[in-house]
């Protein structure tokens, strides 16, 4: 794990402070309050240089804001880059945080692959990079000191599972199309290899058309218009994010169809509109994806600014939701 070499005061500051950092996510209490409690007792506070993907959907936006509200609740002072969904972006971002020397790095990185040569820049300026989010694929483990976020392969699991036990005992093919998010993600491509694999269970369970939308509502309801002029027997929708089906929504409306009834449709992330969208019985079933990061992600960008050991992975903990526990979520509930 590669770490930044503070002086001595400085280093015993930064330990003290992550020691009151809260650590958990998605619960209430943990976005705010306090008096900047985990700013460092001495000295300049902690400097982190923060790459996000872009705004492209409510999860994100709600993604956004955690870590913004969590690094001003920690004293920890961040350089926010918005990377509009471009790895370029990306990319440049992170070198200007090298350049500007901050002490911490991190990034949800908008595709898997192409990021060993920047990756390794940061390496050789001493500067800790933390992947949240989103992971890469890199042979390299060294490159950054953790990756926190979701097991999205678990959460096409989630969604398979409730397929497969509303489809059992059917002797009638299902037919699935599939809205995937943006080409060569993380998500995108582990949500739809979890799926594929509990569904093969069952040989009626058919992909019959799969495309990306790009996680974002315009894109779910442009390539959902094309699924049904091409494909007339629809009988099942599996979104990669809440956006991507409540814009599918519309046009299986448009189409003349109820949605959740003559299609049935899981979805991904379970942000507020998706929520609402599940308790009025139009979407059918959420894998939840909590974009509550900031709170860890302050306590891992002071434990690796301070040389401490942190896990090579953490996942955060979600659920999953039909229509009577979105009911009862949906009051309370903070994205």
């Amino acid at each position: 794990m590669t770490t930044t070499r503070l002086p001595a005061l400085r280093m015993l500051a930064a330990a003290a402070a992550a020691a009151l950092v809260l650590a958990g996510c998605g619960g209430g209490g943990g976005e705010g309050g306090g008096d900047a409690a985990g700013a460092p007792a001495g000295g300049e506070p902690l400097t982190l240089g923060f790459s996000q993907v872009g705004a492209e959907s409510g999860w994100r936006t709600a993604n956004t804001k955690s870590v913004q509200d969590s690094a001003a609740a920690a004293g920890i002072e961040l350089q926010f880059s918005d990377a509009q969904q471009k790895q370029e972006n990306q990319i440049k971002a992170i070198r200007s945080f090298i350049q500007q020397r901050v002490d911490v790095i991190a990034f949800s990185p908008v595709v898997e692959s192409g990021w060993d040569t920047v990756l390794m820049e940061a390496k050789r300026a001493n500067i800790p990079v933390i992947l949240t989010d989103r992971s890469v694929d890199s042979a390299d483990t060294s490159l950054y000191a953790t990756f926190l976020g979701s097991d999205f392969i678990e959460e096409g699991r989630k969604a398979g599972q409730w397929l497969l036990e509303q489809t059992a005992g059917a002797t009638e093919p299902v037919n699935i199309v599939e809205l995937q998010g943006t080409t060569g993600s993380a998500p995108a491509i582990d949500r739809q290899e979890g799926f594929a694999e509990v569904i093969a269970q069952n040989p009626n369970l058919t992909v019959i058309a799969s495309q990306t939308g790009d996680f974002t509502r315009s894109g779910g309801r442009q390539v959902m218009e094309a699924f049904l002029k091409s494909h007339p027997d629809i009988d099942v929708l599996y979104a990669h994010n809440d956006d991507m089906g409540l814009g599918a929504i519309e046009a299986i409306e448009a189409a003349g169809k109820v949605p959740g009834q003559d299609i049935q449709i899981i979805t991904v992330d379970a942000v507020k509109d998706g929520m609402q969208a599940l308790a009025d019985g139009k979407i059918n079933y959420i894998v939840e994806c909590n974009p509550l990061l900031g709170p860890q992600l302050m306590d891992l960008v002071q434990k690796v600014a301070a040389g401490e050991e942190v896990p090579a992975r953490v996942v955060t903990e979600e659920t999953t939701f039909d229509t009577e526990a979105a009911k009862a979520a949906l009051p309370s509930r903070q994205y």
